[in-house]
């Protein structure tokens, strides 16, 4: 029954359509370029040609649709084909972010449709039989895994080399190991446009003790495609480059231990016959996606293995982009900006960032985000889009400043405490435009793993005691603690908890000397001191640990 449609009929998208018209299930293409459609109605003239995706959509006979069109559609159309009601067929990736990835798996479940992601190898005679070699324990304990994907091929401009070749190669391995890498490093080299890999090379190692790693080029002058297992047993290599008859050999050399030096032990290598019947990977594939559809369940290149597949990837591209040390442009860069940043640290284009200002490892700032001059941003710190920080600002290790925070001069973030930005978070309403206000005015501390909820303003110089929770507005010089918090007293703008007042009321700051008094019941005011005046320079030094003044 002609009942699936082919959206995208270019480099891989026509070897789809060769496929699915020979399984006799093809009955529309769907290709914005009329030339495509031209030279594929030369083929399959009995095939629907049309560049409507939408019409495509609407086509009540169509039950699956398979995506061939580039990496940067591959979210919106399966997004749309699937609350469409249609079954979805993506050739690899998945999506180009974890956040689509997830998204399309909730939408395919939500309509109880097949999500099914192109990881050919996987339905490859002969990794079916590599599997089931791995089963019988013939290679004995698996030990290392490293693959080549090279080729003078395609070059792309909207996606990378580890985007465009590595998925096959990470899905294979990770469907080989059955595990997901508990350490993923990955560099890359840009020669034919910049800050597009043309070459990356990716080490990963599984909570297992087995190591792997990938290589893939598309500036190469021949095309390799090779897979290597190393087992304690032996050794198997796959190279689909090969005659069907040659694809897969054993290499049954082992290690033994001599005097406690390791001697190879060679032995003569035998080709592995891999099946009876040969089968084309791409037809055994698609055949895979129609049978998920025709009985429900769940296929082995799902959705979910596209997502942990997806989860590397992102790891990979994130591992490239923190490896700036070989990117001289960003250092010359860093060099004459007005602030400071760590090599691992990421700034957008669009932050603002004033003088004197230090962003350490591995803290991102998103576009939009305004910081004043001389804050310091320790390790792993996010700043959203649209957080606007004054002057002299402190945050320690592991915070995370989102959407609607406005933070006033010299407030002090201790490390992990946990800001909000919506009152009543769901992760299936969008309250994209909603962020609620939160104002943290001049001077105040947040003590360290304290959290802060969100449409609430804390007083200048109020201080959040370690582990607090506080939910409500926060009074001038008023000391938090508790969960949730309560107030149980007044802070000197020091940071000293202040006691017993005199008869008229008066507390004393035991560093400062500056005096403090309740003026009404629950308003503190410094006698001394404007609260916006800056501190006189002998103030600005403390010269006695705290333990002193107790």
């Amino acid at each position: 029954m002609k009942n699936t449609a082919l959206i995208g009929a270019g480099y891989w998208g026509k070897n789809l359509a060769r496929a699915l018209s020979e399984l006799g299930v093809l009955r529309s293409i769907c290709d914005s370029s009329e030339e495509a459609r031209m030279n594929m109605k030369k083929l399959y003239k009995d095939v629907i040609l049309t560049d409507d995706f939408e019409g495509i959509l609407q086509d009540k006979d169509i039950a699956g649709v398979f995506l061939a069109s580039p990496a940067v559609k591959h979210f919106e159309q399966a997004k749309q084909a699937l609350l469409a009601g249609k079954n979805v067929f993506v050739e690899k990736p998945l999506a180009l972010s974890l956040e689509e990835g997830e998204e399309l798996i909730r939408i395919a479940e939500s309509q109880k449709k097949i999500l099914f992601v192109g990881h050919i190898l996987h339905y490859h005679p002969a990794v079916i039989k590599m599997k089931k070699i791995i089963a019988e324990g013939t290679l004995g304990k698996i030990q290392y895994i490293y693959s080549n994907r090279l080729n003078l091929g395609k070059i792309r401009t909207e996606e990378n080399i580890l985007w465009s070749f590595a998925p096959h190669d990470i899905s294979l391995i990770l469907g080989l190991t059955g595990e997901q890498p508990s350490y993923i490093d990955c560099s890359g080299s840009s020669f034919l446009n910049p800050d597009i890999a043309d070459i990356t090379m990716t080490n990963l190692k599984f909570p297992s003790g087995i190591g792997a790693h990938i290589f893939v080029s598309w500036l190469n002058p021949f095309k390799e495609q090779r897979l290597i297992l190393t087992g304690s047993k032996g050794m198997l290599v796959f190279e689909d480059t090969r005659p069907t008859d040659e694809k897969l050999v054993f290499y049954p050399h082992t290690i033994e231990w001599k005097n406690s030096i390791p001697v190879p032990q060679k032995a003569e290598p035998s080709f592995v016959k891999i099946s009876d019947i040969w089968e084309e990977p791409l037809k055994a594939e698609c055949s895979a996606f129609l049978k998920a559809i025709e009985t429900g369940k769940e296929p082995l290149t799902s959705g979910k293995e596209g997502l942990r597949v997806l989860k590397v990837l992102k790891a990979c591209q994130t591992s490239i982009e923190l490896h700036v040390k070989n990117n001289p442009d960003k250092k010359d860069k860093m060099k004459n900006l007005p602030y400071f940043a760590h090599e691992t640290a990421y700034v957008d284009e669009g932050a603002t960032i004033g003088k004197g200002t230090k962003i350490w490892h591995f803290s991102h700032i998103y576009k939009g985000a305004v910081i004043g001059e001389n804050c310091v941003i320790g390790q792993n710190v996010s700043i959203a889009d649209g957080v606007k920080m004054g002057n002299n600002i402190k945050i320690q290790n592991n915070v995370s400043i989102y959407t609607g925070a406005i933070v006033e001069d010299d407030v002090f973030f201790g490390p992990s405490c946990v800001l909000t930005n919506v009152t009543n978070p769901r992760s299936q309403v969008l309250r994209h435009s909603l962020y609620e206000k939160t104002i943290f005015r001049r001077g105040t501390t947040i003590g360290a793993n304290a959290t802060v909820v969100c449409g609430i303003t804390l007083g200048r110089y109020s201080f959040i005691a370690a582990g607090a929770v506080v939910a409500k507005d926060v009074p001038d010089y008023a000391m938090m603690m508790g969960v949730p918090a309560k107030q149980k007293g007044w802070m000197s703008r020091h940071g000293h908890l202040l006691r017993n007042p005199d008869k008229d009321g008066i507390m004393i700051c035991p560093e400062s000397g500056y005096k403090y008094k309740e003026i009404k019941p629950g308003v503190l005011k410094c006698l001394d001191l404007d609260e916006d005046a800056p501190l006189p320079e002998d103030k600005k030094v403390g010269r006695k640990t705290y333990d002193e003044f107790k």
